[in-house]
């Protein structure tokens, strides 16, 4: 099963995380859109910096710090994931009642560590 999956807080950047775990995901055949600060396009994903409306969303994957998380949470419950990865520095306690009072499962783990292991 392909886990459609959001990168919210997408870098254009090649040293962040997320700019890796966007290659990651396409190397290993995800179907990847994404959100961040700056439109352009990392291994084929064009960023968007706009919260649109995808359709099919698996799983978002977080590379945003919890402050920052704010403006997405409606966003992100709108989406029904069926799950929300906090990659490490992203965990964030508000947002985690949210999930929880919405049925969203979410875990705090490292997708580029989940991916590398066959566990994503």
């Amino acid at each position: 099963m392909n886990k459609k999956t959001l990168v919210l807080g997408a870098s254009l950047k090649p040293g962040r995380y997320s700019n890796y775990a966007i290659h990651k995901l396409v190397e290993e055949n995800f179907e990847v859109v994404a959100i961040g600060n700056l439109k352009g396009e990392v291994e084929g994903v064009k960023i968007d910096t706009d919260q649109l409306p995808y359709e099919g969303i698996h799983t978002v994957t977080l590379y945003l710090n919890p402050k920052n998380q704010i403006p997405y949470y409606d966003y992100i419950v709108s989406l029904k994931p069926q799950r929300i990865i906090f990659n490490p520095g992203t965990e964030n306690p508000e947002l985690f009642v949210i999930l929880k009072e919405n049925n969203i499962y979410f875990e705090t783990a490292c997708s580029l560590v989940l991916l590398s292991t066959n566990q994503y």
